[in-house]
């Protein structure tokens, strides 16, 4: 039996375009996703958020489901355009009523609110300003998590900033995959210097809080031991993981990938004072982790080839794959904790992310096999010394996966989109099984 320590946390994690729905009630303003959804060929079959999983009505029954798991702590996400229609200016009191009401129904079943200020879903009035590439963007979104932090800060203690900043940089900005759906390199490291920006200065703006950032980060390997092959293997390691951890961090940018990115910025909008702003200390890292990253030289291929990483390819590690096509390595995860143990400042990590997407209704031996050997990975990591101290599985309930639609399924909970039925997986027994223990 493997367990781990008294205290450690048990969630389940979401987020506000995902599953709220209601994108047209009680003053929501549009968002970029909206936008994005609304434009032909953009996401598979035409799916929007609109209605989702219709969490903004049937909250209540699925917090009765967390209870249900024995969740200890459940990650959600607050829609910045519910709270601020346009980005700026007076709050949306029905915005912020329901985030009030959401908390206080977790309080009364004794989960813990663990509230992400941004799952991208930047109001679509900052985006027709300049978005993220803009440093305007940054001192808004300050505003926004002081207007949340004081409706919600005597009832919630564990706040995250950002998720996954890599996203909403590169594959919206680079690659156009996700919204804004823009496809200018600049631009797209201007928006991961910003979005970290608008991290600090959030972080600032919340006084007395527990603060951390969520970063979807990966373990990088090269192909082979050859020299150019471990090069490649560099470079998508300070594209993918480096760029973000070492200014949240270390208060810098890592000298070799601002060199691999001298040809597309001269990081010109790196203000004075501004690594200190986003170095600021924070109480814990958040750690999304699906899949690894096999890599070596070659063309240019995947996500991360329009910033910088000219002549890589990612390489089929002939694993086992997901329906939405990711490679499973439980190792990777173990390995990716005891490198940020080894190599960054101590600080307390939580798996605010981890899941798989399968082709499954209810019964998905498959995503059981998944979570079992991550949840194991963690058990070796914390074996090792990594001040591990939670786990939050993605994702609670099926949901809109982004450029994925609905044909991707990563929920613990099945919901029939035609009904709204919420039906518990296997997984999710399993799951609360694993809570109940608190191991397996």
């Amino acid at each position: 039996m493997t367990t781990f320590e008294p205290g450690f946390l048990w969630g389940a994690a979401t987020s506000s375009y995902q599953i709220e729905g209601a994108v047209a009630e009680d003053g929501r303003g549009p968002s970029i996703w909206d936008t994005f959804c609304a434009a032909p060929g953009k996401v598979d079959n035409g799916d929007t958020g609109a209605v989702a999983a219709d969490h903004y009505h049937r909250y209540p029954e699925d917090v009765a489901i967390m209870r249900e798991l024995g969740l200890g702590a459940y990650r959600f996400s607050v829609a910045w355009p519910r709270v601020q229609p346009l980005g700026t200016g007076k709050a949306e009191q029905r915005g912020l009523d329901f985030y009030r009401r959401l908390v206080d129904t977790l309080l009364d079943n004794d989960i813990q609110p663990w509230p992400t200020l941004y799952h991208w879903d930047l109001p679509q009035s900052l985006e027709d300003a300049g978005g993220w590439p803009e440093r305007d963007t940054a001192l808004r979104f300050a505003e926004y998590a002081q207007i949340v932090h004081e409706a919600l800060a005597d009832r919630v203690t564990h706040w995250t900033t950002l998720n996954e900043p890599w996203c909403s940089a590169f594959l919206g900005h680079a690659t156009g995959r996700h919204a804004p759906g823009r496809q200018e390199p600049e631009a797209a490291l201007r928006a991961a210097h910003h979005l970290l920006l608008g991290h600090g200065l959030a972080a600032r703006a919340m006084p007395g809080a527990q603060v951390g950032v969520t970063l979807n980060l990966t373990h990088v390997t090269p192909v082979s031991s050859a020299r150019q092959d471990r090069d490649a293997a560099r470079r998508i390691d300070g594209l993918q993981n480096r760029i973000f951890l070492d200014p949240v961090l270390l208060a810098a940018y890592p000298q070799d990938v601002l060199d691999d990115l001298a040809h597309i910025s001269d990081f010109g909008h790196v203000q004075d004072e501004d690594l200190k702003t986003i170095a600021a200390p924070i109480d814990f890292l958040g750690v999304n982790y699906y899949s690894p990253m096999l890599v070596g030289h070659g063309t240019a291929s995947g996500p991360s080839a329009y910033v910088g990483s000219e002549h890589v390819e990612h390489a089929d590690g002939g694993r086992s794959r997901t329906s939405i096509g990711w490679e499973i390595d439980p190792q990777g995860l173990s390995d990716l904790l005891v490198r940020l143990h080894r190599d960054y400042p101590a600080i307390p990590l939580y798996i605010t992310e981890n899941g798989a997407a399968f082709d499954d209704e209810k019964h998905d031996a498959g995503r059981i096999s998944y979570l079992e050997g991550h949840v194991l990975a963690c058990a070796e990591a914390v074996a090792a010394g990594v001040q591990l101290k939670g786990y939050f599985a993605w994702s609670l309930l099926d949901n809109f996966e982004w450029s994925f639609g609905y044909a991707q399924r990563f929920g613990l909970v099945h919901i029939d989109y035609e009904t709204q039925r919420r039906t518990l997986k296997d997984s999710a027994r399993w799951y609360a099984g694993v809570i109940r223990r608190s191991g397996l």
